[in-house]
């Protein structure tokens, strides 16, 4: 069964001069996650915001858990639970107040409030600091209580828009394991990313959008075989390169890529380990000696550059969705222009 079902969205903004969605189409099966990936401008915000019914699209249509999203907007969000690029918390709050202040605007009874707060500040680790204000919390501890708030119904379908960007690598790998509990825990999720990694790690598939629209569809292998499977890559003293390429293109029998700033010869292999084997018996044969040999599986980078033709980072960033964020942006914008 389809959870979520994105059909032809086009959403503009700017009186159509920009262009957000292109007609966009994706479906997340119940139970799984898929991974928006692309770089900041691509549209995944504004995908989010409209499964979400925050935002109307301009045409299209969606649906969550079979409701359309624009027919009845209000039953979709009795069954959907979000989590926003940033953190939609009362800092002078404290973790335990913004919980309960969360359950009560759900309609939870008070004593309901107060039990599904304790619930889930044990489930994030965060029990020791629920009574401490929001304010002297770090960046993940932040994350994971507005991840906290969006589960508060337990909701059946949960969208994460960007959810570790900011963390740094230790909180990145904490909020990875908190996702993969809820979704062991059967919740469908629509994640969106522009960490190559994040997709690799959390999403049974992934969906690459670009400039508004999705360019290609599949799990991390399948995609990664799009860019031609391993290569066989040899890093050789200088004066060996020639030689070694015409090994290399024997063993490959596909076109070769010379890197003679990095002293390296590549190219694409089937045979994998038995290529690998094949090419060290050969340049041993013909007395080269290798600084470097071995196979290298291609990764989601590749993917994403062999696909879109720029890396996964080079965009303008969309507008952003919290209204502090953008006074922010405003101001500095201001001080810019002052210059």
């Amino acid at each position: 069964m389809k959870s979520v079902i994105a059909e032809n969205l086009v959403k503009t903004y700017n009186k159509g001069s920009v262009r957000a969605l292109d007609g966009l189409s994706l479906e997340v099966e119940e139970g799984t996650v898929l991974g928006v990936l692309g770089p900041n401008g691509a549209g995944k915000t504004t995908t989010v915001r409209i499964l979400a019914t925050l935002l109307n699209p301009d045409s299209g249509r969606a649906s969550v858990g079979g409701i359309d999203v624009l027919k009845s907007p209000s039953e979709v969000r009795k069954i959907i639970g979000l989590s926003g690029q940033y953190a939609a918390v009362d800092e002078t709050l404290t973790g335990w107040d913004n919980l309960v202040m969360f359950g009560r605007l759900y309609h939870l009874n008070a004593n309901a409030a107060k039990a599904r707060a304790e619930e889930l500040l044990e489930q994030f680790s965060l029990s020791e600091s629920g009574k401490r204000p929001i304010r002297t919390y770090s960046g993940g501890m932040r994350r994971r209580l507005d991840l906290a708030a969006s589960l508060i119904v337990k909701p059946k379908v949960l969208f994460l828009d960007e959810p570790t960007t900011g963390l740094d690598p230790r909180g990145r790998q904490e909020m990875w394991g908190v996702i993969d509990e809820l979704v062991r825990g059967g919740v469908t999720l629509l994640l969106t990313t522009q960490y190559l990694e994040e997709a690799d790690q959390l999403a049974d598939e992934i969906a690459v959008i670009d400039h508004g629209k999705v360019i290609a569809r599949g799990t991390s292998d399948q995609l990664k075989l799009q860019v031609g499977g391993e290569r066989l890559e040899i890093i050789v003293e200088n004066q060996h390169l020639n030689a070694t390429n015409e090994i290399v293109a024997r063993i490959s029998g596909s076109a070769t890529s010379v890197d003679e700033g990095m002293r390296q010869v590549s190219a694409p292999v089937t045979t994998g380990s038995k290529a690998l084997i094949e090419a060290a018996r050969a340049l041993d044969e013909a007395g080269i000696h290798p600084l470097d040999i071995g196979l290298k599986r291609p990764s989601l980078d590749d993917v994403f550059l062999s696909l879109t033709g720029h890396v996964a980072e080079e965009k303008k960033e969309e507008e952003p969705s919290d209204p502090r964020e953008k006074r922010r942006r405003m101001k500095e914008a201001k001080k810019g222009s002052k210059k």
